[in-house]
C-alpha cells in the first residue's frame, strides 16, 4: 500500500545479523517489532531469522504484524530465512535493497555492521540527490551511530555536501521515540515520495 501525504503503512527496517550482538540491541530489534506490529505497520526487512533482524520480525508476527522479508538465493541458508512470515526469495543484493525501498514508507537503521551501512549510507544518498523523501529514523543508543553522523558533518564542513544535508534523517536514544520520530518527520513536511530511486 502506497503512503499517502501525511501516512505511513509499512517501514522498513535495517539492522545486524549477527547472532553475537549485545543482548540489549536484541531486545530493542524485539521492541520495534512489537512497536510496529501495535502501530499497525507493516515490517519490510531483509529476510533472515538471525541477529536483530530475526529478533524484529518473530516479534512483530508472534504480536501478529504483517511482516515481509526479501533475501537474496544465497544468503537463505547463511541468514536462516525466516519462513514463517512472508517471503521472497530474489536474485541478487540490489534487487532485494530495490524491492525492500520500493515496499517501503520510511525507514528504521538499527545498529548494524558493514552491510548495514552500505545500506543506509546509499538511502541517504538517494535521499540528498531527490530522489525521495521517506522518513529515516537512526535508533542509537550509546551513541552507536554518532561516529557516522560526525563523518557527514565533516563532509559538510569540507563543503562537500550540503548543509540540509544533516536534516534528512532523526536519531532516538529510546526503541519507544522511534516510531513517533517517523511520523514526527512526516508531519513536518518531510513526507513519504513516489518509489523513484531506481538503480543504474
Amino acid at each position: 500500500m502506497a503512503a499517502h501525504a501525511g501516512q505511513l503503512d509499512s517501514i522498513c527496517v535495517f539492522c545486524g545479523s549477527s547472532e553475537a550482538a549485545d543482548p540489549g540491541f536484541l531486545t530493542a530489534a524485539r521492541g520495534l517489532g512489537e512497536a510496529l506490529a501495535g502501530a499497525g505497520l507493516k515490517l519490510v526487512y531483509g529476510g533472515g531469522g538471525v541477529g536483530l533482524m530475526g529478533a524484529c520480525a518473530r516479534a512483530a508476527h508472534e504480536a501478529g504484524g504483517r511482516v515481509l522479508g526479501i533475501i537474496p538465493d544465497f544468503l537463505v541458508g547463511r541468514e536462516r530465512a525466516l519462513e514463517t512470515v512472508e517471503h521472497v526469495v530474489v536474485r541478487s543484493m540490489h534487487e532485494r535493497k530495490q524491492m525492500m525501498f520500493d515496499a517501503a514508507d520510511g525507514f528504521v537503521v538499527l545498529p548494524g555492521g558493514v552491510g548495514t551501512l552500505e545500506e543506509v549510507v546509499e538511502l541517504l544518498s538517494w535521499r540528498r540527490l531527490e530522489l525521495h523523501a521517506k522518513p529515516v529514523v537512526f535508533y542509537n543508543p550509546r551513541g552507536f551511530w554518532r561516529p557516522l553522523f560526525e563523518l557527514f558533518q565533516m563532509t559538510v564542513d569540507e563543503n562537500l555536501t550540503p548543509a540540509d544535508f544533516m536534516d534528512s534523517w532523526r536519531a532516538a536514544e529510546r526503541i519507544e521515540d522511534v516510531i513517533p520520530a517517523l511520523f514526527g518527520m512526516v508531519e513536518t513536511g518531510l513526507r513519504p515520495a513516489p518509489a523513484v530511486a531506481r538503480k543504474a
